[in-house]
């Protein structure tokens, strides 16, 4: 292609050159393209279709100009004429500037003319002095910040309430430019020798600026990948603290060039406490901030902390009104079971919830904790080793995001609190007063009655969606079938809220049994005691203020959420995964997708032959040799050698791959997140910054100083 490009610009002195040599010194004008090659959607660089060639060239203009012996002539030139040419061009800009630095090509990225052909004048001057100087100033300052950002270096060093007054010491920023000065550069040196030892650099407000650029180049290199792409769906994750504001970190799902499902994280949001504030902003920031095209999005899935769900179906909802084709789903990431009970907006489960977590922090906290936990639980479990060691295995991982979190919960329950009992009331010094403490207040909140109810009653009500939700993150066959389970799921469901009655008399009998277990008395919460006071009438059981307050309204929610998170266009995008070679195999290849994939039909290239293509796909494989393997999964079709003669399938396979519910086959593929969590439990929340986060988690991304720089100067000038 650099090639086509030369030749077209009729430029025989660069025939010569290498396509790294043409991408690194020479740039183009955009005028040269066809506005159908060019997209315009970034605001930070004009982005070429892949297949852009230059056709647009006014080759007649220099006959009729005086000033023509100026520019490089259109026509074959030989080597003399070129050498000639280039030295007289060296010496007119040496007159003109009366710099001492050489023409080469480094300086020819701004001296060479973007017009290609045709070289004018203003185009053609050089940078003064003065500006390229500034130019290696402001690149050594980006290289500062960038690798602080790629290291998770906070920008700020000492507390200014630690120093004694009077004293003064640089920032870590400073402190870095202060080194790099010493270590020999010599544009630092220059910029800032006569400058008072105890003064600043560079100003915070600069430095947030250049980060608000950094963060937004490195940024606009993943979105390329997605806008080439053209389909994705975007995933949130649950709300982080960020120097004390509440952020929403944003990922975006996309299948990439080389047919990969990636997963990235591409920025954090402001949290707002109003849910329709929060959606008009998450969809501006998405369109308009970042440039995506929402007519593009076909998924979306939000993974929340409790008591944040009502106010993510709110943004959910008011996408899918502007956009019906970004279907609203369940993440991979995330068990059905713990989205759901997330999702209960019952305060009693919130605090459970917020319990359990601050339960496995703490026994993750300290090896020592878990090793007296494995003693309890061998005490316990001596006539069932068998389950005693399974138990010990689970503690041991990040229990809290299993499917069956509440069975293990009411399993553990027992050893949790002896365990905690045992460690609060150590006289000995073997533990330190911080963990002393908490296993104390941890204990106490176990052994609340408040709190057995809540986890006994989530573990009946979530036992009928374990299986489903369980076969929603195995393979691709699990999730076509798990589909068609659904409405068995509801069945059931509905069953039990015509039954509550009787349904929560057997939870409220376990939960009196474990609570007699643990020695714990069976009352009612003691605010709704204390509210009750003086009202002589008020005869309200236990079992009955539960069924109200919690049992009724958890399976109703419930059933509600299921129905909303498997909307009728979820199941139909979920039916089409009979496309996939393992599943037809199971179906005996007997299968329709054509119904299910009218959804689809705008994304198709040839929508017309989509019949006539799925029944040669069907054959493909039905007769296929008896050494061939089906492919099991989306991953595993995509990189089919023969994939591109079913353009059809592959576009279908494509969508349906980055639906949130389908997980990420290759886990190399989804780092974003990973490397969020990282930099989250690395970082303190004092010295978390958005922009640096970025720069940490895609430290990989290339970036471009020079972009970096033009755009700095463009809005700071």
């Amino acid at each position: 292609r650099c090639q086509r490009w030369v030749e077209n610009c009729r430029r025989a002195d660069l025939e010569d050159k290498t396509p790294d040599q043409l991408n690194k010194h020479y740039r183009l004008c955009a005028k040269h393209f066809e506005t159908s090659m060019i997209c315009r959607s970034s605001p930070y660089r004009t982005v070429l279709r892949d297949n852009a060639v230059p056709t647009i060239f006014d080759l007649t203009s220099h006959l009729n100009n005086p000033h023509s012996r100026h520019r490089k002539r259109i026509k074959e030139l030989s080597e003399d004429e070129i050498r000639t040419l280039k030295q007289q061009k060296i010496d007119e800009a040496f007159e003109r500037e009366q710099a001492t630095q050489e023409l080469n090509e480094s300086n020819e990225q701004n001296t060479v003319s973007e017009e290609g052909g045709e070289e004018q004048e203003e185009e053609a001057v050089p940078l003064t002095l003065e500006e390229r100087e500034n130019k290696d100033y402001l690149k050594s300052l980006f290289e500062i910040l960038i690798l602080m950002g790629k290291q998770n270096i906070p920008l700020d060093g000492h507390n200014v309430d630690e120093l004694p007054e009077g004293i003064f010491t640089s920032d870590n920023f400073q402190a870095l430019l202060e080194y790099r000065i010493n270590a020999g550069d010599e544009v630092l040196r220059k910029r800032f020798e006569m400058t008072a030892v105890n003064l600043e650099y560079c100003s915070k407000t600069q430095q947030k600026q250049m980060l608000e650029i950094c963060e937004s180049c490195v940024r606009e290199e993943t979105l390329r990948e997605v806008r080439d792409s053209h389909f994705f769906s975007i995933v949130t994750d649950e709300v982080v603290d960020i120097a004390g504001e509440e952020h929403l970190p944003v990922l975006v799902r996309f299948v990439d060039d080389s047919h990969n499902l990636r997963e990235e994280f591409i920025g954090f949001l402001p949290y707002e406490t109003d849910p329709e504030i929060l959606a008009v902003k998450f969809h501006t920031t998405i369109t308009e901030k970042w440039g995506l095209n929402m007519e593009y999005c076909r998924g979306q899935a939000y993974i929340v902390s409790s008591g944040f769900a009502s106010k993510m179906k709110v943004v959910a909802t008011r996408l899918l009104e502007k956009y019906p084709q970004a279907v609203y789903t369940l993440c991979s990431s995330c068990a059905l079971n713990v989205w759901l009970a997330k999702s209960v907006p019952v305060v009693g489960v919130s605090i459970a919830l917020g319990t359990i977590e601050e339960v496995c922090c703490l026994f993750h906290q300290s090896p020592q904790l878990l090793v007296e936990l494995d003693n309890t639980i061998s005490v316990l479990f001596q006539n069932n080793e068998e389950k005693g060691n399974e138990l010990k295995e689970i503690c041991r991982s990040q229990w809290t995001g299993r499917h069956d979190t509440f069975e293990v919960l009411v399993d553990l329950m027992q050893a949790l609190v002896l365990c905690l009992d045992a460690v609060s009331s150590d006289s000995s010094v073997r533990w330190n007063n911080f963990i002393a403490g908490r296993a104390f207040v941890l204990s106490s909140a176990l052994t609340d009655f408040d709190f057995i109810v809540t986890i006994v009653i989530l573990k009946n009500v979530l036992s009928f969606t374990r299986a489903f939700g369980k076969n929603l993150q195995g393979q691709t066959s699990d999730v076509f079938f798990a589909a068609s389970s659904l409405t068995a799921v509801l069945h059931s469901l509905n069953e039990v809220m015509e039954n509550i009655e009787v349904y929560h008399e057997f939870w409220f009998e376990e939960a009196t049994n474990l609570a007699t277990k643990l020695d714990v008395q069976i009352k009612l919460p003691g605010k709704f005691r204390r509210a009750q006071q003086g009202n002589l009438d008020s005869e309200v059981t236990s079992e009955n203020y539960y069924k109200e307050i919690l049992s009724v309204p958890t399976v109703e929610h419930i059933i509600q959420e299921l129905k909303d998170i498997f909307s009728e266009q979820h199941l139909k995008a979920l039916k089409c995964l009979s496309l996939v070679p393992s599943v037809m195999g199971q179906l005996k290849f007997n299968t329709s997708e054509e119904h299910h994939a009218d959804m689809y039909k705008n994304d198709l290239p040839n929508p017309d032959t989509l019949s006539a293509e799925l029944h040669c796909w069907r054959i493909k494989w039905k007769h296929r040799g008896k050494d061939i393997e089906l492919p099991a999964t989306i991953y595993e079709a995509l990189h089919l050698p023969d994939i591109k003669f079913f353009p059809n399938v592959y576009a279908l396979l494509k969508v349906l791959c980055i639906l949130p519910v389908m997980k990420v086959e290759n886990e190399k593929y989804e780092i974003g997140r990973k490397r969020l969590k990282a930099y989250l439990k690395n970082t303190l929340t004092e010295q978390r910054s958005s922009n640096l986060a970025l720069l940490n988690i895609n430290f990989d991304i290339k970036h471009d100083l020079d972009l970096m720089v033009d755009t700095y100067i463009k809005l700071y000038p």
